[in-house]
């Protein structure tokens, strides 16, 4: 399968092409438990209407005086009958509940894993609330589908059939009023169904906003109370739950206007009429109008639960069909596994390269463009062209919007570029396994994320498991995280909040700094990784870098002058082009838009620095 940059060895594979196939080849996948319920159903269904005419023949034998023996005979054979219907209820019910559960767990597992394969830029257009409504609601949407839903229709199919050919046995004439009352059923349960569909779908598709308006606003809880908007977004959450409301009400209309339960009572007077008038006729014995009877209130059942099953199917397959559109969305990269796989030695090229979110990103092998793709979308970068040695360290410095963080985004294949290529080792990115490629770079970046784990795992996170604590803590020192680590009462057992919002912006970073150095990357990207930690703090830092660092190659973007000092060569961006390289000193002398970066502190800004302790960061920049 392409379009993906996860892949599960051995995965199963399900139908894609509509809902509701996508559903069956999900639910085939264990075949002896559909067919174990379809078979205890019929079994149901023909014990449930043996009984209602086995009662109809003790009444006759009661009527005609038989002897007590044949009596106590007919009770037990009832008897029997009926705890059948019950082991055989707890067969159907077993084998429903696990086939529901299984489907849920594989429906989850499948759409978990479509998600790990999305590229970024899916992600960067799905609303997390609405993408969570898919995961948890609209898969219990269809477990629900499954059981109570399709169970109940088909144990309603298989009630409406075996008591007809229970009547058919008693006398003939009697399938009269039953088949007309089918007939009229099948029309009023399609009306039903038609008017049922758009609002069922109406409905997911709501829930799914409202769900992702209210994780927008708990995510963004300290924005929100910073700028005192909780009445807004309580107005806004209110909207959006009116409107599910308002839809659930509609829903409701619909059913208050179901038919087949009015239609059942008058089937039943009806029927009863008729079989007076062939008993009348001395067609038929008041037994066998008992034992018909009977036979009429077992159609009762799918009659009245028709009511909500194709409810619960129709929601069900608004959800299958809100979940397919996430899994079937293509995506920009592929995992192209097995691909080019061999440790890295780090060199870096940039050939001729083009990037734009939205646009097409070249094939490999394929530098040339159509204009029709390159217009598709802005150009973030144009044409850049660059090449790093292995172990270098390379500077990228510019204006806020010029491009940097997507370059270095490049390198580990988040994106693709839409024109020329990036080559890792001589190797184009897009010809390396995805896995094989991103395992060997590391990228520390501004905005931090920790996962509501404990720092030790936080650390380990891209070891695999595989990393000692000796090997944490060794790490943890490099970054200078070691000492206020232990400063917590469970040290390195101390779980932090999401997003690690319980720990300080330079507390993340170099927790994000020292899971870099565990994971030991050819390639290093580091994205103004140390702008929320202190000058101390970073020098230490940096000494550490620089031991741990040797022979890496590695990006970096920053805007603090020993940084860019440190680098081996510079890079400088201007509105997505590069429009100078080189070593410090030679910018200084060839590059007027580099020298401008420093002019203002040959203007006098450094004695402040010399004042202060504290070295500046790079400002902004006049074109």
């Amino acid at each position: 399968m392409t379009g993906r940059e996860f892949t599960v060895a051995g995965e199963y594979t399900y139908d894609r092409r509509s809902p509701l196939r996508w559903i069956w080849s999900h639910v085939m996948r264990y075949p002896l438990l559909p067919v174990t319920f379809v078979a205890t159903v019929i079994g149901m269904a023909a014990t449930q209407s043996w009984s209602a005419v086995l009662v109809g023949n003790a009444f006759d034998a009661v009527v005609s005086g038989t002897t007590l023996e044949r009596l106590t005979q007919l009770a037990l054979i009832i008897l029997g009958v009926r705890l059948a219907y019950g082991l055989l209820d707890i067969a159907n019910s077993f084998s429903m509940q696990l086939l529901s559960q299984l489907t849920e767990r594989n429906t989850r597992e499948e759409l978990y894993v479509s998600l790990l394969g999305k590229s970024l830029t899916f992600h960067n257009r799905q609303r997390t609330g609405d993408i969570m409504a898919r995961a948890t609601n609209d898969v219990q949407q269809i477990t629900s589908m499954l059981n109570p839903g399709a169970s109940l229709i088909i144990e309603s199919l298989v009630s409406l059939a075996v008591p007809l050919i229970a009547i058919a046995t008693i006398q003939l004439q009697l399938l009269l009023v039953p088949v007309l009352f089918l007939i009229s059923f099948a029309w009023a349960l399609r009306r039903y169904n038609d008017q049922l569909a758009p609002v069922a779908g109406a409905l997911r598709r709501q829930f799914g906003v409202m769900n992702a308006g209210l994780a927008e606003a708990v995510s963004g809880i300290e924005v929100v109370k910073g700028y005192a908007q909780e009445p807004q977004e309580e107005r806004k959450f209110t909207g959006h739950a009116r409107r599910y409301r308002d839809l659930f009400v509609q829903e409701g209309g619909v059913q208050a206007r179901y038919l087949p339960l009015l239609l059942y009572g008058v089937m039943l007077g009806l029927a009863f009429g008729h079989a007076l008038v062939l008993w009348r006729a001395g067609m038929i014995s008041v037994g066998q109008i008992i034992g018909y009877m009977g036979l009429l209130e077992v159609l009762r059942f799918p009659t009245f639960i028709s009511l909500f099953t194709f409810s619960l199917v129709q929601l069900g397959i608004a959800g299958a069909d809100r979940i397919l559109g996430t899994m079937t969305t293509r995506t920009e990269l592929d995992q192209n596994a097995g691909g080019y796989n061999a440790p890295m030695r780090g060199e870096i090229r940039f050939d001729n390269v083009s990037f734009g979110y939205d646009a097409v990103p070249a094939a490999p092998h394929n530098a040339s463009r159509s204009a029709e793709s390159a217009a598709r979308s802005p150009a973030v970068l144009r044409n850049v062209s660059f090449a790093a040695r292995a172990g270098e360290t390379i500077a990228i410095v510019g204006q806020t919007g010029a491009g940097k963080t997507s370059l270095t985004r490049l390198v580990n294949r988040i994106y693709d570029a839409t024109n020329g290529r990036v080559l890792i080792d001589g190797v184009d990115v897009r010809e390396w396994d995805l896995d094989a490629l991103r395992s060997q770079i590391s990228t520390i970046e501004q905005d931090i994320f920790l996962f509501s784990r404990t720092i030790a795992e936080n650390i380990a996170f891209g070891s695999a498991g595989t990393a000692t604590r000796e090997q944490i803590e060794w790490a943890a020192r490099q970054a200078q995280a070691h000492d206020f680590i232990l400063s917590f009462p469970d040290g390195y057992d101390t779980v932090v909040g999401e997003r690690g919002v319980t720990l300080s912006g330079g507390q993340r970073q170099r927790i994000a700094i020292a899971r870099a150095f565990l994971t030991n990357p050819r390639i290093l990207i580091l994205d103004d990784s140390t702008s929320a930690i202190d000058s101390a703090t970073e020098d230490q830092i940096q000494r550490a870098m620089r031991r741990v660092l040797t022979g890496r190659t590695t990006l970096l973007i920053t805007h603090r002058i020993s940084q860019i000092r440190w680098a081996d060569r510079i890079l400088v961006l201007k509105n997505g082009e590069l429009v100078a390289q080189g070593t410090h000193e030679e910018l200084l002398a060839t590059s007027e838009a580099y020298r401008r970066i420093f002019a203002r502190y040959d203007a006098g800004d450094v004695p402040a620095v010399a004042a202060t302790g504290k070295e500046p960061a790079i400002g902004g920049w006049q074109s």
